[in-house]
């Protein structure tokens, strides 16, 4: 069950709050990218996951409707990772207005450089990151920057995207993994490999998320 809510931070994010209601409990917000949106079923899958292992989620919209009415026609504000990133800085501002539980990141495609230039911005305040078929690569100069322990989920017939993580990870300083789904491409659409996406972003965000609560 998600509950609609709208963030102000500048711009009106729409958001779905997902998980079992309690403070303590830690909090994974997720950074869509590509074109993709809260109601990613992909994402959705995985934040029920999450939330059956007794964490909170809030899946953001990183574009505004009329933003995303210019991106489905250009592809262009997709890209623009500073402005994404910036947008997950900014949530991460709104929630510690009211939060004290620990924060992680979740960042699919684009939303992943969005997710790691914001834990490199808000290096006390990011707990974990995980990302999903992302592109690390496009954080850039902040990839150094991370302290949060982050672990990269791509598929091994993602081969492109693959070598972008290798490379990404080599310019990280905190503590990487990178978790390998044999026979699955860009989207994990084979059968099973999301579930294997999200029962490893569970294992990683758990000690990460609640051992501090």
């Amino acid at each position: 069950m998600y509950r609609e809510i709208t963030i102000e931070i500048g711009p009106a994010l729409q958001a779905s709050l997902g998980g079992r209601d309690g403070r303590d409990q830690g909090m994974v917000v997720f950074a869509h990218g590509s074109g993709s949106s809260r109601h990613s079923r992909r994402n959705r899958h995985v934040a029920d996951v999450l939330a059956d292992a007794g964490l909170r989620t809030l899946l953001l919209d990183l574009l505004t409707p009329s933003e995303d009415e210019v991106d489905q026609r250009t592809g262009e504000l997709r890209f623009d990772v500073e402005m994404l990133g910036a947008r997950v800085v900014g949530t991460i501002d709104w929630l510690r207005e009211s939060e004290t539980a620990p924060i992680g990141l979740f960042g699919a495609s684009t939303g992943a450089a969005a997710a790691l230039i914001a834990a490199a911005s808000r290096p006390d305040e990011v707990s974990a990151v995980v990302s999903r078929g992302g592109r690390p690569d496009l954080a850039g100069a902040a990839l150094p920057l991370v302290r949060a322990p982050t672990l990269l989920i791509v598929g091994s017939r993602d081969t492109t995207v693959l070598e972008l993580n290798r490379e990404a990870r080599a310019r990280m300083s905190a503590e990487t993994s990178l978790e390998i789904i044999p026979g699955a491409t860009h989207l994990f659409e084979e059968p099973g490999a999301l579930d294997v996406v999200a029962d490893l972003a569970a294992a990683w965000f758990r000690p990460l998320l609640q051992e501090q609560t």
